[in-house]
């Protein structure tokens, strides 16, 4: 099915179907899902998808919108709006700690990074009080673009306390791997995470549409004795990932 079909108001358009941009919005997304609009198709300008289906600019770009924001299209300077590439989708579990490298594995993907920052710093302020650093002291950063396959998935960015991890040179791959191999691998952590736009420098980087929607994840991990070992900051494409929770029933 090519672009004008799928844009004909008189297949899709009816009276009581709801707002004429909802209902536009609806096509274009069951199109992109179902295949017949490939990854890669570029969509027509504003402009003439107002011709093509009777509707004003401003309704088109209403229905267009939140297909951008989620990520579903992407809209750069002098490209146009092209339908985006579709990447693995991630479950994660909340309940249990790994790390990216692990989780990849565990779906039979090939986890990757490209370097973003690695090596020994002053620390901030709030490295200081989260890892309990003296204004003295040193910080070991790991700043990585992670990839599955060849999709990028997320930005993460780890300070640890050097007595921890001397050697940042020393993380090729797994960060847990090396904290386990020296009696280092955090047993607990605390995760807050929240909703956000990806900035324009996170959208270049993940290779989505600025204002794209994604997840800010915090992570606060701890030793067995309680001693905070890592502060992870990490930025995950919102079209890429669903964290999953078991609740269970309180006690009474």
């Amino acid at each position: 099915m090519n672009v004008p079909e799928i844009l004909d108001p008189e297949k899709w358009l009816v009276p009581h179907g709801g707002p004429r941009y909802v209902q536009l919005h609806r096509r274009l997304k069951h199109a992109i899902e179902s295949g017949k609009l490939a990854p890669g198709t570029p969509l027509p300008p504003e402009r003439e998808i107002a011709e093509m289906t009777t509707l004003s600019r401003v309704t088109v770009r209403k229905a267009i919108q939140p297909l951008v924001e989620a990520g579903l299209v992407m809209q750069r300077r002098g490209s146009g709006t092209i339908v985006a590439p579709r990447v693995p989708r991630v479950e994660q579990s909340l309940s249990i700690l790994t790390s990216f490298t692990e989780d990849m594995a565990r779906r039979g993907l090939n986890a990757s990074s490209v370097w973003l920052e690695r090596g020994v710093f002053l620390p901030s302020p709030e490295e200081m009080v989260t890892l309990g650093l003296s204004a003295d002291a040193s910080v070991a950063r790991l700043g990585r673009l992670r990839l599955a396959g060849e999709d990028p998935m997320a930005i993460e960015r780890a300070s640890l306390p050097l007595d921890i991890l001397p050697n940042p040179l020393a993380v090729e791959t797994s960060l847990y791997e090396v904290l386990e191999r020296d009696g280092n691998r955090p047993v607990r952590a605390l995760q807050r995470i929240s909703a956000i736009n990806l900035s324009e420098e996170d959208a270049e980087l993940l290779g989505v549409t600025p204002g794209a929607a994604g997840l800010r994840i915090e992570r606060t991990s701890y030793l067995p004795g309680g001693r905070v070992v890592e502060f992870t900051r990490s930025v995950y494409r919102g079209d890429a990932y669903d964290f999953v929770a078991e609740l269970r029933l309180a006690e009474e």
